[in-house]
């Protein structure tokens, strides 16, 4: 049985297999049912440190909902640290403690409401853009980015300044569409386009803050590699995903700062 669209999450029939992972019958989203569903295995060991989820079309089939709620839920648990998506090979369960969720002060609150505005916008400008540049980006563009991406993990090693090569990367892509326009919406943004320039976060550990940092470049790497193949669909679902990350990171922060 598929869950209502009215969101009247109606349990769905299951075998005795499926039984605990069935989605409780309670009027919320979706894709928050789901999150909780999978975030109830994982707390129960049932899904272990490192293992393998199951695969999108799995679960699109047990739980009765659509690919979307199945990547949002999968998004979330990205952005607590949960789970960690490898291009081409599947979703993991992330060791105990890899969560890398920003902290804010309550005075921070304002700037990362505007933050999650700006990311918004980003979400429908740059999924386009990423597929454009995966269509028209030649091999000297290809090599700026990488380029970029490889100043962002040295200065993470080095714990020095992310923001310029972040932003280089994004900028890059704007200019491999061909189209003017994105670059200049782009300029337009600036470092305001980068969450983390927007806000004061409150002290984190140095080892904590630098595995969010390079969980950042990781999926900067997954938009990269699908643009070098010229695969237009997958850098428009990594960009995507990217973006929705960095918008459920940000939530996360505000929720936990209340």
């Amino acid at each position: 049985m598929t869950l209502s669209p009215d969101l009247h999450a109606d349990t769905p029939s299951a075998s005795s297999t499926d039984a605990s992972i069935a989605l409780p019958g309670i009027r919320r989203s979706l894709t928050a049912q789901l999150v909780d569903a999978l975030r109830a295995q994982i707390d129960s060991k049932e899904l272990k440190a490192g293992g393998r989820l199951p695969t999108e079309a799995e679960m699109v089939q047990r739980f009765g909902v659509s690919r979307t709620v199945v990547r949002e839920a999968l998004s979330r648990l990205q952005a607590a640290g949960l789970v960690e998506t490898r291009h081409g090979i599947g979703t993991f369960v992330c060791e105990a403690g890899a969560s890398s969720l920003l902290q804010l002060d309550p005075a921070d609150v304002a700037g990362s409401i505007d933050a999650l505005a700006i990311l918004e916008l980003r979400i429908s400008l740059e999924t386009e853009s990423a597929g454009l540049a995966a269509m028209r980006c030649d091999a000297a563009r290809l090599a700026t980015m990488r380029s970029a991406l490889a100043d962002f993990a040295h200065s993470v090693d080095d714990a020095a300044d992310t923001v310029s090569p972040d932003l280089r990367f994004h900028m890059e892509i704007a200019h491999a569409t061909g189209n003017r326009y994105f670059v200049e919406i782009m300029e337009h943004l600036g470092t305001r386009m980068i969450p983390r320039t927007r806000i004061t976060a409150t002290p984190i550990p140095r080892d904590r803050y630098a595995e969010y940092l390079m969980r950042v470049n990781r999926e900067h790497e997954q938009i990269a590699d699908a643009i070098e193949r010229g695969d237009a669909d997958s850098a428009r679902t990594a960009m995507r995903l990217h973006l929705i990350n960095s918008r459920e990171r940000l939530r996360r922060a505000q929720a936990a700062s209340e």
